[in-house]
């Protein structure tokens, strides 16, 4: 609402969170998600607005969420009781998957920095430096679970950029800009793990040689590609404006058309949830097949995303045209007359998308708000030089002292 200049509806939301927000709650929350939205969005907020309420409770909600981190290993859980101070692993299993732990590093750094604790930083560090030292990898790539007693990878030999291991790169590469570009460490696993994508993940799709990113496992290469990975070229194109080698940019560019294509090639004109490229030529000249079971679109911002970034960089309007496309699709499938947009079941059926009944809180606070940015030719509008974003869409300051 406030970089929309939606002030007066700013000030209604604030004034709920002054009178009715509160987390002394017996609640479960998962840790990961609640860094990323309401610690992260707090902290945005307060940047933006420089109102202590936000300071406050972003401060309440870090500390209630603290208890996530006590366990034999220091690598958190996913779940955390917040009214109770209790936390625990998922009913199913004594793992946390690795993205969630390494991407809450950006928010927790910065309640530190403000409040002047250094606990939250001290805990998010730890998880760092202790995946940093990690065998299991390969070349720079990491499964995508961890076990929070032993504190090592778990389910070893599949790696993936899609669901359970997407942010933990991101957040490297972000958490060396979110230092001024002082801490170095970030920045080397992050080249690694690039390096690491190029050898191993990505690949040319036939017929229009498509580069698309996909998933290895035990050595196996699989042609699938969550929508989640489209974060990578706007993460790709973020560094090479930050002065990592160019040829990041031209993967980023490509993987960016790879991206467009997914919604292009859909009947809807919107992505499935996951595509399945073809490496050997298809019958019908498509590139990308779709199984039944993932059809579906959940109104993700990664493509707009990285649009966003592309146009920032590039100052190729192509990228606000298929921005707009985009947007265009969605109104038309999955606006609600009502109010509101929902998720659909089926991107390849037009006549009916069969709509879910259900919109995703990411579609406000990411994919419409990327969108915005990316129609906006203000370029201070959320300076990326003074910027830097969370995974969730909420704008931390880097550091410059």
């Amino acid at each position: 609402m406030w970089i929309l200049g939606l002030k007066e509806e700013f000030q209604e939301a604030r004034a709920w969170v002054a009178t009715e927000l509160t987390f002394d709650k017996n609640v479960d929350v998962n840790l990961f998600e609640s860094t990323i939205r309401i610690l992260g969005g707090l902290l945005s907020t307060y940047h933006l607005t420089q109102d202590p309420l936000f300071l406050d409770k972003a401060k309440d909600i870090g500390t209630r969420l603290l208890p996530a981190f006590n366990t034999p290993s220091k690598v958190p859980y996913s779940d955390v009781n917040i009214g109770k101070g209790t936390a625990h692993p998922p009913r199913w299993t004594s793992d946390s998957t690795v993205a969630e732990v390494t991407s809450v590093q950006l928010e927790f750094r910065e309640l530190s920095r403000l409040t002047g604790d250094e606990t939250f930083k001290k805990v998010v560090d730890h998880v760092t430096q202790h995946v940093h030292t990690l065998s299991g990898k390969r070349e720079g790539l990491v499964p995508m679970f961890i076990n929070t007693n032993s504190g090592q990878f778990s389910h070893l030999g599949v790696f993936t950029l899609g669901a359970r291991a997407d942010s933990y790169y991101e957040y490297l590469l972000k958490q060396w800009l979110q230092s001024g570009k002082k801490e170095t460490t970030f920045l080397e696993d992050y080249m690694q793990a690039i390096e690491g994508v190029k050898k191993n993940l990505l690949r040319k799709s036939q017929p229009s040689g498509l580069t698309f990113v996909g998933e290895l496992s035990h050595g196996h290469f699989s042609p699938k590609m969550d929508h989640l990975v489209c974060f990578l070229p706007g993460t790709l194109a973020l560094g090479a404006h930050n002065g990592i080698t160019s040829d990041h940019m031209e993967t980023a560019v490509a993987l960016m058309e790879t991206c467009y294509q997914m919604y292009k090639q859909m009947d809807t004109g919107l992505s499935p949830e996951i595509s399945h490229f073809f490496l050997h030529g298809s019958t019908g000249g498509k590139d990308i097949d779709v199984k039944t079971a993932d059809r579906h679109n959940l109104l993700r911002p990664e493509t707009v995303e990285s649009l966003f970034y592309l146009y920032r960089f590039t100052g190729d309007t192509k990228y606000q045209d298929w921005g707009w496309e985009i947007l265009q699709n969605f109104n038309k499938f999955t606006r609600v007359p009502s109010g509101g947009y929902t998720s659909i079941n089926n991107v390849q059926n037009p006549s009916n998308p069969e709509p879910r009944d259900k919109m995703e809180s990411f579609f406000l606070g990411e994919t419409l708000k990327y969108l915005f940015l990316l129609f906006s030719d203000d370029v201070d509008l959320l300076n990326l030089d003074k910027f830097v974003f969370n995974t969730e869409a909420h704008p931390l300051p880097i550091w410059t002292s």
